[in-house]
Protein backbone atom coordinates (compact mmCIF):
# COMPACT_ATOMS: atom_id res chain seq x y z
CA UNK A 1 0.00 0.00 0.00
CA UNK A 2 1.39 3.62 -0.93
CA UNK A 3 0.74 5.90 0.93
CA UNK A 4 2.00 9.74 1.52
CA UNK A 5 3.14 10.71 5.40
CA UNK A 6 2.27 14.07 6.65
CA UNK A 7 5.32 13.77 9.61
CA UNK A 8 8.30 12.38 9.90
CA UNK A 9 8.49 8.88 11.55
CA UNK A 10 11.13 7.07 12.45
CA UNK A 11 12.46 3.97 11.00
CA UNK A 12 9.69 4.53 8.00
CA UNK A 13 10.14 7.87 6.10
CA UNK A 14 10.05 11.94 6.07
CA UNK A 15 7.29 14.38 5.50
CA UNK A 16 5.81 14.84 2.24
CA UNK A 17 7.67 10.80 1.32
CA UNK A 18 5.93 8.13 -0.50
CA UNK A 19 6.64 5.25 0.69
CA UNK A 20 5.20 1.66 0.84
CA UNK A 21 3.75 -0.19 4.07
CA UNK A 22 1.75 -3.12 4.77
CA UNK A 23 -2.05 -2.40 4.65
CA UNK A 24 -2.88 -3.22 7.72
CA UNK A 25 -0.23 -0.48 8.87
CA UNK A 26 -1.15 1.92 6.81
CA UNK A 27 -5.33 1.38 7.45
CA UNK A 28 -5.41 0.72 11.14
CA UNK A 29 -2.49 3.29 12.24
CA UNK A 30 -1.19 5.56 10.29
CA UNK A 31 -4.25 6.79 8.60
CA UNK A 32 -6.52 7.27 11.46
CA UNK A 33 -3.77 8.93 13.29
CA UNK A 34 -3.43 11.53 10.73
CA UNK A 35 0.27 10.55 9.55
CA UNK A 36 -0.33 9.70 6.90
CA UNK A 37 -3.19 9.89 3.56
CA UNK A 38 -3.30 7.32 0.62
CA UNK A 39 -1.60 8.15 -1.91
CA UNK A 40 -3.99 8.09 -4.98
CA UNK A 41 -2.94 10.09 -7.95
CA UNK A 42 -4.98 13.06 -6.78
CA UNK A 43 -3.26 12.82 -3.87
CA UNK A 44 0.21 13.08 -5.34
CA UNK A 45 -1.02 16.07 -7.76
CA UNK A 46 -1.66 18.07 -4.70
CA UNK A 47 1.50 16.89 -3.41
CA UNK A 48 3.59 17.85 -6.28
CA UNK A 49 2.03 21.16 -6.18
CA UNK A 50 2.35 21.68 -2.28
CA UNK A 51 6.45 21.08 -3.02
CA UNK A 52 6.51 23.73 -5.52
CA UNK A 53 5.02 26.09 -3.38
CA UNK A 54 7.06 25.14 -0.26
CA UNK A 55 10.54 24.82 -2.00
CA UNK A 56 11.42 28.10 -0.77
CA UNK A 57 10.38 27.44 2.65
CA UNK A 58 12.17 23.61 2.77
CA UNK A 59 15.32 25.69 1.92
CA UNK A 60 15.24 27.54 4.92
CA UNK A 61 14.21 24.21 7.22
CA UNK A 62 17.32 22.80 5.48
CA UNK A 63 19.52 26.05 6.03
CA UNK A 64 18.45 25.78 10.15
CA UNK A 65 19.36 22.56 10.07
CA UNK A 66 22.98 22.75 8.60
CA UNK A 67 23.20 25.54 10.97
CA UNK A 68 22.55 23.29 14.11
CA UNK A 69 24.20 20.73 12.91
CA UNK A 70 27.54 22.74 12.53
CA UNK A 71 27.25 23.81 16.11
CA UNK A 72 27.34 19.94 16.90
CA UNK A 73 31.09 19.60 14.79
CA UNK A 74 33.87 18.94 17.42
CA UNK A 75 31.76 17.74 20.00
CA UNK A 76 32.40 14.50 21.53
CA UNK A 77 30.72 13.42 25.36
CA UNK A 78 32.59 11.92 28.04
CA UNK A 79 29.58 10.17 30.12
CA UNK A 80 30.47 8.41 33.47
CA UNK A 81 28.56 5.83 34.83
CA UNK A 82 28.35 3.21 37.93
CA UNK A 83 30.11 0.17 36.30
CA UNK A 84 29.95 -3.15 37.69
CA UNK A 85 33.19 -5.20 38.64
CA UNK A 86 32.62 -7.17 35.08
CA UNK A 87 32.32 -3.94 33.53
CA UNK A 88 28.73 -3.59 32.63
CA UNK A 89 26.84 -0.74 33.44
CA UNK A 90 24.02 -0.10 36.20
CA UNK A 91 21.42 0.59 34.03
CA UNK A 92 21.97 1.79 30.30
CA UNK A 93 23.31 5.04 28.53
CA UNK A 94 20.76 5.62 25.81
CA UNK A 95 19.37 8.84 23.71
CA UNK A 96 17.95 11.00 26.62
CA UNK A 97 21.55 10.59 28.42
CA UNK A 98 23.19 11.94 25.69
CA UNK A 99 20.36 14.70 25.86
CA UNK A 100 21.49 15.68 28.88
CA UNK A 101 25.08 15.75 28.32
CA UNK A 102 24.50 18.10 25.27
CA UNK A 103 22.35 20.38 27.52
CA UNK A 104 24.52 20.50 30.19
CA UNK A 105 27.28 21.80 27.73
CA UNK A 106 24.56 24.62 26.18
CA UNK A 107 23.19 22.55 23.13
CA UNK A 108 19.33 21.89 23.20
CA UNK A 109 18.18 18.74 21.22
CA UNK A 110 15.29 17.39 20.78
CA UNK A 111 15.60 13.83 22.42
CA UNK A 112 13.36 12.11 19.31
CA UNK A 113 16.28 13.52 17.16
CA UNK A 114 19.19 11.75 18.65
CA UNK A 115 19.18 8.00 17.25
CA UNK A 116 21.19 4.96 19.24
CA UNK A 117 21.17 1.90 20.90
CA UNK A 118 21.59 1.63 24.05
CA UNK A 119 24.90 1.36 26.12
CA UNK A 120 25.14 -1.28 28.32
CA UNK A 121 29.06 -1.53 28.78
CA UNK A 122 32.35 0.73 29.03
CA UNK A 123 33.93 1.68 25.53
CA UNK A 124 33.48 4.60 22.87
CA UNK A 125 30.40 4.31 20.41
CA UNK A 126 28.55 7.08 18.39
CA UNK A 127 25.21 9.03 18.20
CA UNK A 128 23.74 10.10 15.43
CA UNK A 129 21.36 13.35 15.68
CA UNK A 130 18.73 13.47 12.50
CA UNK A 131 18.27 17.12 11.41
CA UNK A 132 16.18 16.54 8.53
CA UNK A 133 16.70 13.82 6.08
CA UNK A 134 19.79 14.91 4.22
CA UNK A 135 21.61 16.78 7.05
CA UNK A 136 23.11 13.73 9.64
CA UNK A 137 25.63 14.55 12.53
CA UNK A 138 27.62 11.28 14.54
CA UNK A 139 28.65 12.42 17.85
CA UNK A 140 31.64 10.37 19.62
CA UNK A 141 30.36 8.94 22.97
CA UNK A 142 32.40 7.77 25.33
CA UNK A 143 31.27 5.75 28.07
CA UNK A 144 33.52 5.79 31.25
CA UNK A 145 33.69 3.61 35.17
CA UNK A 146 32.10 6.50 37.69
CA UNK A 147 34.06 4.64 40.14
CA UNK A 148 36.56 2.05 40.91
CA UNK A 149 35.40 -1.39 43.09
CA UNK A 150 38.63 -0.67 44.87
CA UNK A 151 37.62 2.90 46.05
CA UNK A 152 34.38 1.61 47.31
CA UNK A 153 34.54 1.41 51.15
CA UNK A 154 33.85 -1.37 52.82
CA UNK A 155 30.50 -2.98 54.52
CA UNK A 156 31.03 -2.23 58.00
CA UNK A 157 30.47 -5.03 60.39
CA UNK A 158 27.64 -5.34 62.92
CA UNK A 159 28.87 -4.55 66.45
CA UNK A 160 27.70 -7.66 68.73
CA UNK A 161 25.30 -6.26 71.29
CA UNK A 162 25.74 -6.20 75.52
CA UNK A 163 25.05 -9.43 76.79
CA UNK A 164 22.45 -7.49 78.70
CA UNK A 165 19.92 -6.74 75.99
CA UNK A 166 19.19 -10.94 75.46
CA UNK A 167 18.56 -12.00 79.36
CA UNK A 168 16.04 -9.70 79.63
CA UNK A 169 13.85 -10.71 76.01
CA UNK A 170 13.63 -14.11 77.70
CA UNK A 171 11.93 -12.87 81.03
CA UNK A 172 9.66 -10.65 79.20
CA UNK A 173 8.69 -14.34 77.06
CA UNK A 174 8.26 -15.93 80.62
CA UNK A 175 6.00 -13.34 81.96
CA UNK A 176 3.60 -13.27 79.04
CA UNK A 177 3.46 -17.12 79.42
CA UNK A 178 2.51 -16.90 83.50
CA UNK A 179 -0.54 -14.14 82.29
CA UNK A 180 -1.67 -16.58 79.81
CA UNK A 181 -2.28 -19.59 82.32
Amino acid sequence: MEIILKEDIIGLGFKNDIVNVKSGYGRNYLIPTGKAVIASPAAKKVLAENLKQQAHKLAKILENAEKEAAALNGVSLEIKAKVSATGVLYGSVNAGTVVEELAKKGIEIDRKKVVMKDIKTVGEYAATVIFHKEVRVEIPVTVLAEDNIAEQPKAVEPKQAPATEPEEAPAVEEEQTEAAE
